[in-house]
Formats: C-alpha cells, sequence, structure tokens
C-alpha cells in the first residue's frame, strides 16, 4: 500500500482516539473485513448459513461479518436481494434511528444516496407506512441506485435524481434528513489504496466547501423537531467535526448523542466550538473502515419558506385508475396500495408514498416510484422485474424452484429447462424470487432484465 498522506496525519494529531502507529500499521498490513447486511424479510437462518458468517455487527442488527469475500456476482441470493454487501462502519446510521419518532409515520430523505446501501439500510429500519425518498445528483450513478433499490423490494420508496438545492422548496416535508456528504475518502483507504494518491489538502478543502453548501440548499426540506445526520468517510477535522460546529453557527439546532455498544471501538469526539458529540471509526480500533457520523433535532422553523402551490398541482397530472381483477391478482389482497398508470405500465405503491409521490414529482426529476407491476401486452399483463422483487407481490403467484446451476443459468438470460404450466412463473433460489419466466409449452421464454444479466 503506498504511504499515508503526512499531511492527513498531521491533521489528526489532536484528534480524540488517533494512535498514529497502530493506524499506519492497519493500514499497512491488516486485510479489510467483509461484511453484509441480512435483508429481515428475504433472508432466513437457513440463507444466513449459505454465507460463510462469523460475528454480527455490534451497531447492527442484522449486520454480518465474514470469513472471507465469496465471489458474490454468483451467488442467486445476493441477485435476489437477500443482502447487501456493505461495509460495517457505514451501518452505523442505524445508532440514530433512537432519536426517530416511532409512533407515527414518517417521510425520510437520503440526499446523496448511490450506490444505496444507507437507503436500503434505510428501508429495513422503517415502518411499511412511511416514505423513502432516496436521491442522486449525478445522473451517471442513478442506475445503480435503481437497481439496488429494486433488487431490495421496498414498495415505499422514491428514487429522484436532483441537485440538493431542489429541494430546499419542499418546505419541512421530512421527518429524517440523511446526508453521507462527498468527501476525501480517506477513510476508505485500505479498501482503495488508489485514494492515497488522490487526497490532498486542497480537495479537503474543497469537500468541507461542498458540504456546507449541500447541507444549507437541503435545510429547508426538514421539518422543525426533525433529525439530521450528517455522516463521512473522512478521517478530516475539516470535513467532520468543523462542519458540525458550522451547522451549529448558521442553524437553530439541538446535539444529540447516540448509544454505542461496549467493545465496539467507536470513539466519541465534541466538536471544538459546541462540544456536539460526533462519532469516529478508527479501523485499528473497530473492525470496519474510517467513518464520521454526527446526529442533530432541527429546532426553529425560522429558515423554512413556502411551497409555491406545487402540492395543489401535482395531482392533476397522475393517471390514476383501478386496474381490472386479472391485474389487480398480482399484488397482495390486503395491500394498501394506490394504483396509477403511465404509458400502459400500471405501478402501485403504499398510499402515503403515492401522496409523497404526488406532492413531489411536478418539483422533483422522479425515476422510480412504488413498484412497476407490468405493462399489458397482447390483451394480458407482462409482469414486471420489478414485482418479483417487491415486498407487494400475491404469495400465490405460481413459483418454480431453480436449483444453483439452473438459477445462474436464469441469471445469464439463458434458456432454462422447467416443467411446468402454460403462462407466467416466478423462479426462485432457496425461495427467494430471482424473476419471471413464461413457459410457451415447448419452451420458456427468459425475462430477467437484460442490463442486469450476469456476464461471468
Amino acid at each position: 500500500m503506498p504511504t499515508l498522506p503526512a499531511a492527513l496525519l498531521k491533521q489528526l494529531t489532536a484528534a480524540p482516539g488517533f494512535d498514529e502507529p497502530a493506524f499506519v500499521a492497519v493500514h499497512a498490513a491488516a486485510q479489510p473485513p467483509v461484511s453484509v447486511r441480512l435483508h429481515p424479510k428475504k433472508s432466513t437462518d437457513e440463507i444466513a448459513a449459505h454465507l460463510p458468517i462469523t460475528a454480527p455487527v455490534l451497531w447492527a442488527k442484522h449486520g454480518r461479518y465474514l470469513s472471507e469475500r465469496p465471489v458474490f456476482s454468483l451467488d442467486p441470493l445476493w441477485h435476489a436481494g437477500a443482502y447487501y454487501v456493505q461495509e460495517a462502519s457505514s451501518m452505523a446510521i442505524e445508532l440514530a434511528w433512537q432519536h426517530v419518532p416511532q409512533l407515527l409515520p414518517i417521510k425520510v430523505l437520503d440526499l446523496c444516496a448511490a450506490p444505496g446501501g444507507k437507503s436500503t439500510h434505510l428501508l429495513s429500519l422503517m415502518k411499511p407506512e412511511d416514505v423513502l425518498v432516496t436521491n442522486e445528483v449525478i445522473s451517471s450513478r442513478v442506475n445503480i441506485l435503481l437497481e439496488n433499490i429494486t433488487r431490495w423490494g421496498n414498495a415505499n420508496v422514491l428514487v429522484t435524481n436532483n441537485d440538493p438545492k431542489d429541494f430546499g422548496q419542499l418546505d419541512g416535508l421530512f421527518d429524517v434528513l440523511l446526508i453521507d456528504a462527498p468527501c476525501s475518502g480517506s477513510g476508505l483507504f485500505r479498501r482503495d489504496p488508489e485514494a492515497i494518491q488522490e487526497w490532498s489538502e486542497d480537495n479537503v478543502a474543497l469537500c468541507w466547501q461542498r458540504q456546507q453548501r449541500i447541507i444549507a440548499d437541503a435545510w429547508n426540506a426538514l421539518s422543525p423537531g426533525g433529525i439530521f445526520i450528517y455522516t463521512t468517510c473522512s478521517f478530516s477535522p475539516d470535513e467532520d467535526e468543523t462542519v458540525v460546529d458550522w451547522v451549529h453557527q448558521q442553524f437553530d439546532v439541538e446535539s444529540l448523542a447516540v448509544a454505542i455498544p461496549e467493545s465496539s471501538g467507536i470513539v466519541t469526539s465534541l466538536s471544538e466550538a459546541t462540544q456536539h458529540p460526533c462519532y469516529r471509526f478508527y479501523p485499528n480500533l473497530v473492525k470496519g473502515e474510517g467513518f464520521f457520523m454526527a446526529v442533530f433535532r432541527k429546532k426553529s422553523a425560522a429558515e423554512a419558506a413556502t411551497l409555491s402551490g406545487a402540492k395543489q398541482k401535482a395531482y392533476r397530472t397522475i393517471k390514476v385508475a383501478q386496474p381490472p381483477s386479472d391485474i389487480a391478482r398480482w399484488v397482495k389482497e390486503e395491500a394498501d396500495v394506490q394504483w396509477y398508470m403511465h404509458k400502459e405500465v400500471w405501478y402501485a405503491m403504499p398510499t402515503n408514498t403515492f401522496d409523497t409521490f404526488a406532492q413531489l414529482q411536478n418539483i422533483l426529476k422522479v425515476r422510480k416510484a412504488g413498484v412497476c407491476v407490468g405493462e399489458m401486452m397482447h390483451q394480458q399483463l407482462q409482469p414486471d422485474h420489478a414485482l418479483a422483487m417487491s415486498d407487494c407481490i400475491n404469495g400465490n403467484i405460481r413459483r418454480i424452484e431453480l436449483s444453483l446451476t439452473e438459477a445462474l443459468k436464469f441469471l445469464r438470460k439463458e434458456a432454462i429447462d422447467v416443467e411446468a404450466e402454460k403462462g407466467w412463473h416466478l423462479v426462485c433460489f432457496q425461495q427467494v424470487p430471482l424473476g419471471w419466466i413464461k413457459h410457451l409449452g415447448n419452451r420458456c421464454n427468459n425475462y430477467y432484465p437484460k442490463e442486469w444479466r450476469l456476464r461471468m
């Protein structure tokens, strides 16, 4: 590994918990730990046993460490969304959830979301009646966010592609705001040694200025009393505690502390000016990479703007309709969903999610809303892959269990030979859905998305 930047080590000299010899040694010698986060609904004990799990992640209920790094792309359960490969330290946002209201439905905004690890984590923490808006400003990164959100399968989510300033129009709409801010990336040096060559003090300065701008642009979207979670994967105090103090200087906020698990190795740091409790993850102390987190409560509505009447206009552009019974049967009967159509494609989403969609779709560039159920083709529904992945699919849909060999052929979008009645079938691996086939009598058509197909 290249030598760690001397300027970074100098910046950290006074940082709480920093031990330079141990810090340098762990970057030189240790292999980064491998961790995953299990899907709370798709994963079972049998599925967990399928992975080389060694221990739980202390700060995440469904986080698990692995003894080695499998070839995840050759595991059908990864493609099915039964787990997400995520660095353990970044699962720490779960610690902040103790401050989030649990009784009433809430709206959550993940502002800088791609590739989607924290968004899928939020969805696992949220109630079905809650709503997540997950946003990525960089258009080239939206597709990976869409793919991971679709795999995770929740219906109560909207994916947007907007600049943070666009959210400033939304007057106090969100109860929780997560900003995993773009940063200089020093916390990921073990995982990405090339980042060491890209690190510089100038880049740190550019990052903390960008971080402040992102927070200021989106601040009005957080409701008074709402929870703000700020994270980075940087060790630099200028991007961490200094930004925390800046938030106190700019806005009326309350400091929030979180309960740290014993023996976790997480270091509590107090920001210099306001003594705000912050949390540092050093790879020589925790079983994970570098990470930083601080949690706030917004106190004042003084910065609030207005919503410019968009809420009243939004419903007019959505083609709301009740589908015929042969389409509605694909979704759970007990599901409280609102149906709508767009270009002959049917979508379903929970009522609260639909209300948020109606409010936002004239303001934001919405790339995904709820679950795409399917498209009418030749007088019948062609089910969409998103429905196969979703938590609202009807349990009575015909299913076919595939072997590992058959599942990998399906994921490569190759023809598979199974005996079944004519028509649509949901193919599964270890009872977790993978996607759709249509049996034509003499052969099966594979409807796995071609842009997702396995190329190994």
